[in-house]
């Protein structure tokens, strides 16, 4: 197990972690240090750092229906998508689909529920808008 060090005095063994960009102290006093300079969450740091490689990632055997990576980052700002993957009945059935020794089976078991057609349709929206939706 890694040494964890304060972000403000380096002392080891923090016990304490930030709850907004987990970075570990010692102390109150160091806590008190620490909220005083901004943090972000680590995760909001990855998506920043993801959002500036989208345009270097490259699938390396791309099909006629590889959906480009542009529009699967597109996903993760859906408000519709969100929503249906608020449901725990939504998420069992894609762990099912994850987790099926025969996906394609389970994929049309699941287009019977839906939920998953809500979902698939949110999806699609965004990846493979209608054709009045699209730019001429």
């Amino acid at each position: 197990m890694p040494i964890k060090c304060c972000c403000v005095c380096e002392k080891k063994d923090a016990a304490y972690k930030c709850p907004k960009c987990k970075k570990p102290y010692c102390s109150i006093e160091c806590c008190k240090e620490h909220k005083t300079q901004p943090c972000e969450s680590p995760i909001l740091l990855e998506e920043s750092k993801e959002n500036k490689n989208v345009s270097t990632q490259k699938y390396e055997f791309p099909t006629e229906d590889t959906v480009p990576i542009e529009k699967l980052q597109q996903l993760r700002h859906s408000k519709e998508l969100k929503e249906c993957l608020q449901y725990p009945q939504l998420r069992d059935i894609m762990r099912g689909i994850l987790n099926s020794s025969n996906p394609t089976e389970a994929i049309a078991l699941a287009m019977k529920e839906p939920i998953f057609t809500e979902m698939a349709d949110a999806c699609l929206k965004i990846v493979e808008p209608p054709d009045e939706a699209k730019p001429y």
